[in-house]
Formats: structure tokens, C-alpha cells, sequence
């Protein structure tokens, strides 16, 4: 049998991106360092086995073991988000929000969602995703002074155009998503609730941020970034449909009709997806057993605790931050008091200092999403490097000095310097070769 070491152009690109990662701030808030028995999870024997279907109601045989790994994987989400059913076979966030939408929803119905460029999703209405070509995508802001989900707003959208379906969810939303409003303005209108969480499952779990149960009817989230686990994505909902229509069926059609756990099963498979990959569906549970455990909720308001302290810094460095600070992992950096635009030109920058961001869009920004006035970071993966408060000083003075001074390929050689002693002191997978 061959190893990756017989195919030596991907080994040597692999053994590059561990030292890419090895030797610099990460702080691109939807990724993370996952745990080595993550990763020996994701690239196991698993990989192998096909396994349509369902624990137990399987169309393959051979399925002893991946049952046994499922169910595991299922048991511990529910533990972790005090869920009453968990479906852990979604490829990723997207298919599994477009299997909700196909679960609840028929092609037409309309979808409540938060504006990308304020935030959102694409799979949440953006004009360009399935989201919008298959429903009526009806989209909220958020307050241009604050920056802040504008509730008067949704609740306006909400009763003008009935939705079938209101997201609240977001990818670069600095503040606490208030669940239980959203709910009231759902319950109004006769709508299931579906909360995305997918940046923030890891605080919820850690218990630092308010848990979308027991207002949404429907969860998403990946189970990547703040969880900590691999690649992929996973749906969490009560077992029965509060807006079931079940008036003029029979016993056995009414039960049926209140089933939302199924209904939200077999959107996913056979609706949206074959075969799930099982091999990351035991990294899933590995990565579920360690965001049980007292260090994890550590971990989780130490995300917290740093991404305050990086906002602070940058803030007195004379960055402005979009809503004036965080309450979560993600920071949003207006970049509009040094120009328009200035966004893709400051992360080539910070990156060329060793410091990997993305740019972004700010909320009622005056150009265009190529090319951008912010900057988005977040925490997660310094803090699973071990870093605290203090290096957030370090790094938000570093930053700043960047930001100010975008084309000083000097400051950038020097800070690259600085970043690749400060990242020796915590050194990640340092027995793993690629």
C-alpha cells in the first residue's frame, strides 16, 4: 500500500500549510485547530465504508460499527445542546440549511433572512444562492448607527411578508444574537424559527453565549470553528412541529405530519445527500466528547476574554471597531475612516506580518464585496494555541501598526519577525509531520 510520502507533491504542500499554520496568528473566525484525535478520526479506516441510511435502517451491510460510531456521535450533541434529536450526517452548513428549507418549506414559500453584506449568510436569502432561486428571500439589516440587528425591522418584514421560515443566524455579528426576541416575532406570525450558529456553537456550548434552545424549533451549525471539530455540520430540533396542519387527517397521518425529527431526517437523506462520510461523523463525536469536558468551557470564555482584550487594543490604537466592541469570538474592523475599499489591501498586508484575516464587508458599505471596507477576525484559533490577554496586546498593536501604514513593507518584514517567535512559544502538532 502507498503512503502520501509516494505522492511528493501533495506531502510537501501538506508539510507547508502545517508550517503556514505553525508560524502564524491565525485569526480568520471560522476556522480552528482541531485536537489530534480529531484528525486521526477524520483520516481513519472510516473513510471506507458506505453507509446510506440511517443506525440500524441501513441499505448497505457491514454496518456494525458505523452504527455503534452514529448513534455515539448523536447522544453526545444532544448532551452538549440539550437538543431532543440530532441528525450529524450534513456534509456542511450550506446542504444543511438548504435541507431545512427543503424539510419545512415548498419552492416559493418565503424566507426571512440577515443581509449578507450586514452580516448573513449566503444560504440565508442571498440573491446569488439556492437560498433565494428556489424561495422568496425577504432580507433584514441591521441599525446603522449601531450596527445591531434592527428587531423593529424584522418584526415589520416578518408581518408585510409571512414567512414560512426567519433565520437568525450571522457570520460577522460581533454582538449576542437574542434568540428569545426572535422567537416572539416568529410565534406572531404563524413561522418556524430556525437558528443558525454555526460561529458560535462552541460559546453556546461553553455556556458564554445564550443557547438558541428552547426558542428555535430547527439548529444548524457546523462543527468546525468554535467547536473545534471537523469540517462538517449537523441539525438539532424538537421532536414535534408546533405548526403542523394536521386538521382533517387521520390518527396515523396527524402523527406523521407532527414528526418535525423526521421530516428533518429525511430532508437530509435521501432528499439532499447520500452516502455520509463516516469517518468524519466519529471526528464529530470525538470532537463532541472533549466540548463536554471542564476545559472546554474554559476555552470557550477564554475566546471571550480574548477577543475583549484584542478589541480594547485595537480600539485605543485608533481601529474602529463595527458596534463599538464584541461579545463573542468575531471582531469586525471598519476600515472606512482610511478610505473606502481598503479591505482586501489591509489582509494582504496583515498577512504579509504573518497575521491571516479576511476581508469583509461593514454594514451600509459604500463599495463592493471584491473589494471591501473591513477587515473580520476572531479567536478561536489563537486560544486554541494557548494564547491570552496578553499576547491580544501584542497582536492588536501589531495589527494597528499595519493598518495605518499598509504599504511600509518594511514594518510588515518586521512584525512577520515578531509574529514567528511569538508563535514558537506555542507550538501546535509538534510531533505531527504534515
Amino acid at each position: 500500500m502507498k503512503t502520501i510520502q509516494d505522492d511528493p507533491r501533495i506531502y510537501e504542500l501538506m508539510r507547508r500549510e502545517l508550517t503556514r499554520q505553525q508560524t502564524t496568528i491565525n485569526l480568520i473566525p471560522s476556522e480552528n485547530f482541531v485536537s489530534e484525535a480529531v484528525l486521526d478520526a477524520t483520516g481513519s479506516v472510516l473513510t471506507n465504508k458506505y453507509s446510506e441510511g440511517y443506525p440500524h435502517k441501513r441499505y448497505y451491510q457491514g454496518q456494525a460499527n458505523v452504527d455503534e460510531v452514529e448513534t455515539i456521535a448523536i447522544e453526545r450533541a444532544k448532551r452538549l445542546f440539550g437538543a431532543e434529536h440530532v441528525n450529524v450526517q450534513s456534509y456542511s452548513g450550506s446542504p444543511a440549511n438548504l435541507a431545512i428549507f427543503h424539510a419545512l418549506c415548498t419552492p416559493g414559500d418565503t424566507i426571512l433572512g440577515m443581509r449578507l453584506d450586514m452580516g448573513g449568510h449566503l444560504t440565508h436569502g442571498h440573491k446569488v444562492n439556492a437560498s433565494a432561486k428556489f424561495f422568496n428571500s425577504v432580507q433584514y439589516s441591521v441599525n446603522r448607527e449601531t450596527g445591531l440587528i434592527d428587531m423593529q425591522e424584522v418584526r415589520k418584514l416578518a408581518r408585510e411578508h409571512r414567512p414560512t421560515i426567519i433565520i437568525a443566524g450571522c457570520t460577522a455579528y460581533p454582538q449576542i444574537v437574542d434568540f428569545a426576541a426572535f422567537r416572539k416575532v416568529a410565534e406572531e406570525v404563524g413561522a418556524y424559527l430556525l437558528a443558525d450558529i454555526s460561529h458560535i456553537a462552541g460559546l453556546v456550548a461553553a455556556g458564554v453565549h445564550p443557547s438558541p434552545f428552547p426558542h428555535a424549533d430547527v439548529v444548524m451549525t457546523t462543527t468546525h470553528k468554535t467547536l473545534r471539530g471537523p469540517r462538517g455540520a449537523m441539525i438539532m430540533c424538537t421532536k414535534l412541529d408546533r405548526l403542523a396542519n394536521v386538521e382533517g387527517l387521520d390518527e396515523k397521518k396527524a402523527a406523521k405530519a407532527r414528526n418535525l425529527a423526521s421530516k428533518i431526517d429525511r430532508a437530509v437523506f435521501p432528499g439532499m445527500q447520500g452516502g455520509p462520510h463516516e469517518n468524519v461523523i466519529a471526528a464529530k463525536a470525538v470532537a463532541f466528547k472533549e466540548a463536554l469536558s471542564p476545559e472546554f468551557k474554559e476555552y470557550g470564555a477564554q475566546i471571550v476574554r480574548n477577543a475583549k482584550a484584542l478589541a480594547t487594543t485595537l480600539q485605543e490604537n485608533g481601529i474602529k471597531l463595527v458596534t463599538n466592541g464584541t461579545e463573542n469570538h468575531l471582531l469586525l474592523l471598519d476600515l472606512l475612516p482610511f478610505g473606502v475599499g481598503l479591505g482586501r489591501q489591509a489582509a494582504v498586508a496583515l498577512e504579509n506580518a504573518g497575521i491571516v484575516t479576511n476581508c469583509n464587508t461593514v454594514p451600509y458599505d459604500p463599495s463592493t464585496p471584491f473589494k471591501p471596507s473591513g477587515v473580520r477576525i476572531g479567536t478561536p484559533m489563537v486560544t486554541s494555541k494557548g494564547m491570552k490577554e496578553g499576547e491580544m496586546r501584542l497582536i492588536g498593536t501589531w495589527m494597528a501598526m499595519v493598518i495605518k501604514d499598509m504599504k511600509n513593507t518594511s514594518l510588515q518584514h518586521e512584525i512577520r519577525e515578531k509574529v514567528w517567535e511569538l508563535c514558537e512559544k506555542f507550538p501546535l502538532y509538534s510531533e505531527r509531520k504534515y
